[in-house]
């Protein structure tokens, strides 16, 4: 063991005490695969603001926000009330709620492709949802998405992470624009939805060149296929999402994360004619039902989630995620180490390399961002463990001060333990 890893052990005998007890109920002791981490994951108490506090009594600086899903930082007062109030008169009823249709105005309000919209339970619910409308509206059974692109846990759009193309998945490049529209022009017929995220979320916040988006819209429609965006983490770039930012319409559009407040959410929206495909008074329509969507809960938490997220909002945590990028570049810099980042708005991920890879999970930094995860816990920073970033609205400027002096104390453990 380097002293990272030593340091981190001894700060942290509860939570490793706490990992063997999971391990005998749940394979690996957790129960999500992108939050495990050597020698042990955390095992956290509570959260208040920009803070989290693990049952060894440790307190850290949240710089993921459960992987974006809380854009006003733990416990944010205003939904504590909403919650607390909504979860008084009832946690889940056999039909829909005031708060259920106030978030869903809220979502056709900001973002202009929805008029209509209908609720699940996570983002890869509404992945599920959108590529069976697809194929529904469609008769065709391909999906089209981005190599390294995820729009969540369900097998046909998964697989974008293992780069390969599967049974019932195609897969090309992220940003090039002529290999999707060849895959268009040739199977077309055979293709029910391209499926795109307007910024490449887990294989490091890649930006897409100028009119990607548009072309593959325009290559989609023309070939008879739907043109699905996935807003799940992008929603919190701008009020209309990534969509407005990149200038493009898509027919489906896939929400969750911040839309539930930080509860466990995910929707479907899209124009009123597509979303037709659900009405039940009309006959031959699509079943969908679930006994949580809508949860009345989840939704009085949206509702405050979505509305107190305001264009000024963003565009500060947006500044402040310029600023921390370039205070990272420095300190690594100041102690020799190899460094890049890429971020977009309040989303961030950092590598240790000259330069950023292209859009891939495969690290060849993997060694320095382990030891840099560890680095940063130790010095009181809590952010993903592949390098990811995503700030919050509770972070203020004073916060930030102390994530940039802590992170280069973190940048100068790496580099002593020659990582």
């Amino acid at each position: 063991m380097n002293s990272i890893e030593e340091r981190y052990r001894a700060a942290t005998e509860k939570s490793a005490q706490l990992t063997k007890r999971a391990e005998r109920v749940m394979p690996g002791g957790d129960t999500r695969t992108t939050t495990y981490y050597r020698p042990y994951p955390l095992t956290l108490k509570r959260g208040e603001g920009p803070f989290v506090w693990d049952v060894d009594g440790n307190k850290y600086i949240d710089l993921i926000g459960n992987y974006t899903s809380l854009v006003h930082g733990n416990a944010y007062p205003p939904i504590v009330e909403a919650v607390s109030k909504a979860v008084r008169d009832g946690s889940a009823w056999p039909a829909r709620s005031e708060a259920q249709i106030e978030l869903a105005t809220v979502l056709c309000e900001r973002v202009e492709s929805v008029d209509r919209v209908r609720f699940c339970n996570s983002g890869t619910e509404a992945g599920m949802l959108a590529a069976h409308v697809a194929r529904r509206l469609t008769g065709r059974k391909l999906i089209l998405m981005a190599r390294y692109g995820y729009h969540g846990s369900y097998d046909d759009l998964e697989i974008g992470l293992a780069g390969q193309d599967g049974e019932r998945t195609m897969l090309a490049d992220f940003g090039e624009a002529t290999v999707f529209e060849a895959l268009l022009s040739e199977r077309g017929s055979e293709i029910a939805a391209v499926f795109l995220e307007p910024i490449l979320g887990s294989a490091g916040i890649v930006e897409p060149p100028a009119e990607f988006l548009g072309r593959v819209a325009e290559a989609a429609h023309s070939a008879g296929a739907m043109f699905v965006v996935d807003e799940v983490i992008t929603l919190r770039l701008a009020e209309g999402g990534g969509q407005q930012i990149f200038d493009v319409k898509p027919d489906l559009t896939m929400f969750g994360k911040i839309i539930g407040g930080g509860f466990p959410v995910g929707a479907l929206g899209g124009s009123e004619e597509v979303m037709s495909a659900f009405d039940p008074r009309n006959r031959g329509t699509i079943f969908h039902s679930g006994t949580f969507n809508g949860n009345p809960v989840t939704c009085a938490a949206g509702v405050v989630s979505v509305r107190e997220l305001t264009q000024a909002r963003i565009d500060k945590m947006a500044k402040q995620a310029e600023r921390l990028a370039a205070e990272l570049t420095r300190a690594a810099g100041q102690v020799g180490l190899p460094f890049s980042v890429r971020h977009y708005g309040s989303l961030m991920n950092v590598f240790f390399l000259k330069e950023p890879p292209p859009a891939t999970i495969a690290r060849e930094d993997a060694r320095a961002i382990a030891s840099f995860h560890l680095a940063a816990l130790n010095q009181g920073l809590f952010l993903a463990p592949r390098g990811m970033i995503a700030l919050s609205t509770v972070i203020t400027d004073e916060v930030l001060n102390e994530i940039c002096e802590r992170a280069a104390k973190a940048m100068a453990d790496v580099a002593q333990a020659g990582e």
